[in-house]
């Protein structure tokens, strides 16, 4: 088997580069979401309802489009196609969502919805080929880099994402522009942060579009040790490659569970949870709006040490281990979630972030560098895609469940639920210890043993 030139630093950076404007958009999301639904008469308990989009999204897309880039292969690429195709469409929702009480106004909580959903479809057909690239592109002893550059990348949008609403308010403020929001309109300075996110996503995957080139069949079946014979095999389909799951991608699955449970009960309720609670340092709590823009500022915190744990995650699991760093990077993140609910002052809540950080760089980078050494190379995308049930699964029962756990088991108390996914990354890193880490060439015998 041919062995696959080693890319330098650079050449990495640009496979995963398009990621950092994906994630910019989904910062944005993942911020404003809750706030934009409050502003169009959404209640708190139906919050996690709404959020169900982005997991139903994902689990339907994904694996479509990872077997459907398996097997396409185009000049301009396997993967390329379906990343620009998904740039285009997330650009135009990102463009609608802020608009959504103009495009439907007798129903804006429906049309608020349906782009949400519509936004999630694209974000997916965008991100999915982004894992498969860098797996196939990378040979074993660079995927953890590669992997962990990616982490770096979509930290670094996330944090954009996160402070472009509350920096486009300085702006605006010190052009005197009138803030004050419309009832039932979503406030300006989260409309031209979609507006703008939008444009950075664009712009940023189309420096992926022209700067990989991706190889050609032939050579990808030399790097991959697949042979004539085996390229002439016929296809199997969804269910029959499903029944072929690596048992590695199960054991991470129990992992990724309550690692995502955790980061989703964040992103849907931190907003209601600090909001009238938490204070200013004079002492005074902030208001509704206030408390989105920080939510914002919160969520582009705990990227940031994310991306400072990236730069030493090679290095470490190198030396440690994926596991143990993977274990132990999930156990600050525990630390973080069962701190915020003891804090009220804005400022302090940054602290928590910085171990959910920590966490995050790890749920970003050592799951996909454990699976992708156990994949078959031609049938990377599908696995990827199928993997991606294991982060949408836990956000869908989060999401149809945790509205009626807040009202009956906290009794509407907001924090309770920042608790529960202190738990739920507790449990994260047990099950890390559970995950058996294997290495696997193309293709497996039909005993199971992995083969040359």
């Amino acid at each position: 088997m041919k062995q696959k030139p080693k890319l330098s630093f650079w050449q990495i950076w640009y496979l995963s580069f398009g990621f950092l404007g994906v994630q910019i958009g989904y910062s944005l999301q993942n911020s404003n979401t809750s706030s934009i639904f409050k502003s169009l008469g959404a209640d708190t308990s139906q919050l996690s309802l709404f959020w169900l989009a982005a997991p139903i999204a994902g689990m339907v897309i994904q694996p479509i489009i990872g077997m459907l880039s398996d097997d396409s292969w185009t000049k301009l690429g396997r993967r390329k196609p379906y990343i620009l195709l998904g740039a285009l469409i997330s650009t135009i929702a990102l463009m609608l969502m802020p608009n959504c009480p103009k495009l439907l106004a007798f129903a804006p909580l429906l049309m608020g919805a349906l782009i949400l959903l519509f936004m999630d479809l694209s974000f997916n057909v965008t991100m999915q080929p982004f894992r498969s690239l860098v797996s196939d592109m990378l040979d074993d002893s660079q995927k953890t880099k590669g992997y962990v550059i990616q982490t770096l990348l979509i930290n670094l949008g996330a944090v954009i994402g996160g402070v472009l609403p509350w920096l486009i308010t300085k702006v605006l403020t010190k052009m005197d522009v009138d803030l004050t929001p419309q009832p039932g309109h979503v406030p300006i300075a989260i409309c031209w942060a979609y507006y703008i996110g939008g444009a950075l996503l664009l712009l940023s995957v189309l420096v992926t579009i022209f700067k990989v080139k991706e190889y050609p069949p032939k050579e990808f079946a030399e790097y991959n040790g697949i042979t004539e014979e085996e390229q002439k095999e016929p296809k199997e389909n969804f269910f029959q490659l499903l029944k072929k799951t690596p048992k590695v991608m199960l054991q991470l699955g129990v992992t990724q569970f309550f690692s995502w449970g955790a980061l989703f009960i964040m992103w849907t309720f931190l907003f209601p949870a600090i909001d009238g609670v938490v204070t200013d340092n004079a002492g005074y709590a902030l208001s509704s709006t206030d408390a989105s823009n920080w939510v914002g500022i919160l969520n582009a915190v705990y990227p940031v040490p994310a991306c400072i744990a990236a730069l030493f995650m090679t290095k470490l699991a190198e030396r440690f281990g994926n596991k143990a760093v993977y274990g132990v990077c999930l156990l600050f993140g525990a630390a973080g979630f069962l701190t915020i609910p003891l804090l009220q002052n804005k400022y302090a809540l940054m602290i928590p972030m910085i171990g959910i950080g920590i966490a995050y760089a790890a749920i970003l980078a050592m799951p996909y560098s454990i699976l992708s050494k156990a994949l078959d190379a031609r049938r990377t995308g599908v696995f990827m895609g199928i993997f991606n049930f294991t982060i949408t699964i836990p956000q869908i029962v989060i999401g149809a469940l945790g509205g009626l756990i807040l009202k009956y088991c906290f009794k509407m108390h907001t924090p309770s639920m920042l608790v529960l996914a202190g738990v739920f990354m507790l449990l994260a890193a047990v099950s890390v210890y559970f995950v058996k880490e294997t290495s696997s060439h193309h293709v497996a015998s039909e005993d199971g043993n992995k083969t040359e």
